[in-house]
């Protein structure tokens, strides 16, 4: 039987809105796909993530990854607090499930910059049991270590846990823990696959 529900953030209870954010500085398509190659869609993002690095031995190396974008990588990166999008029904969602008995925490891959600048969007956080920022733990997903930290920190069995995520290669690492897992597209989707496993929701 499921009684707890593991979320995770972007694109989940929040909108993951990096493309958003960078054309809003209006540097041209041709510019924002560089940047975007430089930062968030370089493998480097996960250290971002991770924690471990220092913020501005992070942000060289993303200058190394394109030095003719300094300027404009330095002012992407100075301020992300609109990178991060409300979603609305997040916090009738988690006080929904509460109302019903199930416990929900998140299991998030995320920046200590966008906990600190996107804060204004995650208030549905205390509405939560508990959960994991990876920069806190110096862990990401789909390391197999932050998933039992999880159940670990809070007492869950595996069994009665059941985890949501829009990047498949996480939720299969979720499943490999023996908990159910949920490729999140949508929320109507996730309520209908969570029906599935028994989930009054």
């Amino acid at each position: 039987m499921i009684r707890n529900i593991i979320f995770d953030i972007g694109n989940v209870l929040a909108a993951w809105n990096w493309r958003e954010f960078y054309e809003s500085f209006q540097y041209g398509p041709e510019t924002t796909e560089r940047l975007a190659r430089a930062t968030v869609l370089s493998p480097l993002w996960e250290e971002f993530d991770r924690g471990e690095m220092d913020e501005e031995v992070l942000l060289g190396k993303f200058i190394e990854n394109d030095p003719g974008l300094e300027r404009e990588i330095r002012e992407v990166r100075r301020n992300i607090h609109n990178m991060l999008g409300r979603y609305d029904y997040a916090i009738p969602w988690l006080q929904d499930l509460k109302n019903r008995g199930y416990r929900v925490y998140y299991l998030s891959n995320f920046s200590r910059q966008a906990h600190q600048q996107c804060a204004h969007v995650l208030d549905f956080l205390p509405l939560m049991d508990g959960g994991i920022l990876s920069y806190q733990e110096k862990l990401i997903k789909p390391d197999p270590a932050i998933y039992r930290l999880l159940l670990d920190r809070y007492g869950l069995e595996a069994k009665e846990c059941v985890f949501l995520d829009d990047t498949e290669r996480n939720v299969e690492a979720a499943i490999r823990q023996v908990m159910a897992g949920i490729l999140f597209l949508s929320r109507e989707q996730a309520l209908e696959e969570l029906r599935g496993l028994g989930v009054d929701a």
